[in-house]
């Protein structure tokens, strides 16, 4: 490994797209840790960007934004994967280290790549058709059976882009619901509970993962993660071996979230991956040493990977909306931990915080 670059010293400056609630805490881990770091993002006075030495305000595929970024910045990683792939390759191209690599955020862009990717590396998904059309979307009703699924392939998130078909009948309008757009169709899976696992890969091939959480969505949106999760030895083992596969997959550097559905007796099927630090994941901020946001920070500066083991149970909650208003009563309670993103409008379902109910392992 000795053609690998030499770990960043602290004092260097990682660049971070976008601004958002995890690009905060990604900073806030990255200060912790002696960096300095620099945001870019289209919204002035963003979240991320006011707690980081400073802000490009410039949209994310704009060149001349992006190549000054490229050479002010030591390393460049990003918070959610909507970002332009075509960008992170402009910055690829131009020398920049970028980590997660273009090739797990393009893999990531796209469902219908996302789930052959995944069958490719030995980790199973629900069964799934490309959809571009009224006839594809009969042929794969034909084929896959309602109730089923029908997600657009790119930018869905927190429960938007999708809609259930319970008939055949329902396809012409399910796909008018979703305007006609490039989609995917997926059979429904017949699981007990909704899984996650939290994993890191370094720069020198180095893997670590966290425990197991157990997570409640509503709307489609995360409403609480409970971790460590109440799980066999047998689960554990299969979530680990497809979180390996995943980093080895895509020669992964950096901390990727992965949802799982549990079939029960060991059998796990992959829901979708994160490349990037995850919601379901925040839960480590107040249950283990090194949480996921320094464990990201970690692995794409070259460092050596922090320890996963949890020290504590904890329960996560999102708070959504106008929950923020009660942060008050949150900050009292002694076995609660809150964390407030600095968002300025509270707009229904939109995430504004979390809090981490802390007991004894």
């Amino acid at each position: 490994m000795s053609d690998l670059p030499p770990p960043l010293a602290p004092g260097s400056t990682i660049g971070i797209l976008g601004g958002g609630q995890l690009g905060r805490m990604l900073s806030q881990a990255a200060s912790r840790l002696g960096f300095d770091v620099v945001i870019l993002d289209p919204e002035e006075n963003s979240p991320a960007g006011r707690v980081s030495r400073g802000q490009i305000v410039a949209a994310y595929d704009d060149p001349t934004a992006l190549n000054v970024f490229g050479r002010v910045c030591d390393v460049v990683t990003f918070e959610f994967e909507n970002v332009p792939s075509a960008s992170v390759e402009l910055l690829a191209e131009a020398g920049a280290l970028v980590a997660p690599g273009p090739t797990a955020l393009a893999v990531a862009q796209d469902r219908v790549d996302e789930k052959t990717f995944l069958n490719a590396v030995g980790a199973p998904t629900v069964a799934f058709a490309a959809v571009d059309s009224l006839d594809d979307l009969q042929a794969a009703l034909a084929t896959l059976g309602t109730p089923a699924l029908l997600k657009t392939r790119r930018d869905g998130y927190d429960g938007k882009g999708q809609v259930w078909i319970k008939s055949a009948r329902q396809a012409e309008a399910a796909l008018t619901e979703l305007g006609g757009r490039p989609a995917i169709l997926e059979a429904k899976a017949a699981f007990t509970r909704e899984l996650s696992i939290i994993a890191a890969r370094g720069r020198d091939g180095a893997v670590a993962v966290y425990p197991l959480g157990e997570n409640k969505h509503s709307g489609g949106v995360l409403r609480t993660t409970n971790a460590p999760a109440a799980i066999d030895a047998r689960t554990e083992r299969r979530a680990r071996a497809i979180a390996a596969a995943v980093l080895e997959g895509l020669a992964y550097v950096g901390v990727v979230g992965i949802e799982l559905f549990d079939l029960g007796d060991g059998q796990l099927l992959v829901n979708e991956i994160a490349p990037r630090v995850h919601n379901t994941g925040h839960w480590t901020q107040d249950g283990c040493v090194c949480d996921q946001f320094e464990q990201h920070i970690r692995a794409l500066a070259g460092w050596p990977l922090g320890p996963t083991a949890a020290h504590a149970r904890v329960e996560m909650t999102n708070l959504l909306g106008d929950e923020i208003d009660q942060w008050l009563k949150l900050a009292a309670k002694p076995d609660q931990r809150l964390h407030l993103y600095g968002k300025v409008e509270a707009r229904p379902g939109r995430k504004m915080a979390h809090v981490n109910r802390v007991r004894p392992l």
